[in-house]
């Protein structure tokens, strides 16, 4: 199996270069609009929004933001298959504007907005991204009652495009790309405790101010959860390149579009590791499932099934069709990066 990567530099808005229905996952995490950080991009991008903060008016610069973010869900409505999906990270914001302190709810305003577009909003995870800090309240501390709680969560909504997708009766890319019920089980809660914010790693302060990495697991575990081998999943908001790492880690295609060409080089160099990564991700998922089995014998529990490519007994019978894929090499094309895939075999490992 080979998989296609590439990175687009150029403004997501239009996601130029994408056919329509062409784009079976959608996994991103936009720039979050009234945390300082984004302030100047999305100046740049509408320069009323710059106009609208000087003058103290949070509302109008919100609105604003989520104006620009507007027309990149937009284009993701195009691309997007019937029955794709769309998931989107985002954090609400907190801050002081013209002597007044509030809340800015990015997330239920992209839920009015793709449902606005006809996106069906499925329901919504919560995770659990802690602090750094060790001041653990913003506002006056320990005298009520003008404290606030901190943020220490995020949202991942997905929306689907229309219709249920459907496949080919026992279709063989969907039912290797199964996971591992006890996977299932910890995936699709709505609250996830497991994962956590991750520390930029880059060399250039510049980039490392303007780069909002997910952790890896993050968009790892949604590619596996909706979207099968061989699918393509876009980010249009590349940055790092974590969703593009890890669409090559689990078999599927990627495609990114970032403004900052700098940001380019950095994923030229992580997916270098991509084979080393998919033998380590797939390692520790069979460690990890093999203690969930031996933990469920110990406490008398007993498995009707067999993996038909490992030598694990499974919970269910659509378990035993899964078939992991290893990265073996990674070849520059002339415009990406090709991987090739081979099915993950214990021995050789």
């Amino acid at each position: 199996m080979k998989t296609l990567h590439r990175v687009v530099i150029d403004d997501a808005r239009g996601l130029d270069g994408l056919d329509d229905n062409s784009v079976e996952l959608v996994v991103t995490s936009p720039p979050y609009p009234m945390i300082e950080m984004w302030d100047e991009l999305f100046a740049d991008l509408d320069p009323a929004i710059g106009d609208h903060l000087d003058d103290g008016d949070g509302e109008a610069a919100f609105e604003g933001m989520h104006a620009v973010l507007d027309e990149v869900w937009a284009s993701i409505d195009r691309v997007l298959v019937d029955g794709g999906i769309a998931c989107i990270n985002v954090g609400d914001a907190t801050r002081s504007l013209d002597g007044g302190f509030r809340i800015y709810q990015n997330h239920a305003r992209i839920i009015d907005a793709l449902t606005d577009l006809g996106f069906e909003p499925l329901p919504e995870i919560v995770w659990r991204k802690p602090a750094n800090s060790a001041a653990k309240f913003m506002g006056s501390g320990m005298v009520p009652p003008n404290a606030y709680v901190t943020l220490e969560h995020e949202y991942i909504l997905p929306f689907r495009a229309g219709d249920r997708r459907s496949f080919e009766p026992n279709a063989d890319r969907r039912y290797n790309a199964a996971y591992f019920w006890e996977e299932r089980n910890r995936w699709f809660s709505d609250l996830w405790t497991d994962l956590r914010g991750t520390l930029q790693s880059l060399d250039n302060d510049d980039l490392r101010d303007r780069s909002g990495a997910f952790p890896f697991g993050l968009p790892y575990r949604l590619i596996n959860m909706f979207s099968v081998y061989g699918d393509t999943v876009c980010d249009p908001f590349f940055g790092t390149g974590t969703t593009g790492l890890a669409a090559a880690v689990a078999g599927r295609n990627s495609v990114g579009y970032e403004l900052d060409p700098a940001f380019a080089s950095v994923f030229e160099e992580r997916i270098e590791d991509v084979p080393a990564l998919s033998r380590r991700v797939i390692g520790d998922r069979l460690a990890a499932h093999r203690e969930f089995v031996a933990d469920e014998r110990a406490a008398g529990e007993t498995f009707d099934y067999e993996a038909a490519h490992y030598d694990t007994p499974v919970r269910t019978s659509q378990e035993q069709s899964i078939r992991l894929y290893a990265a073996d090499r990674v070849d520059p094309t002339d415009d990406g990066y090709q991987v090739t895939h081979t099915p993950f075999d214990e021995t050789d490992d």
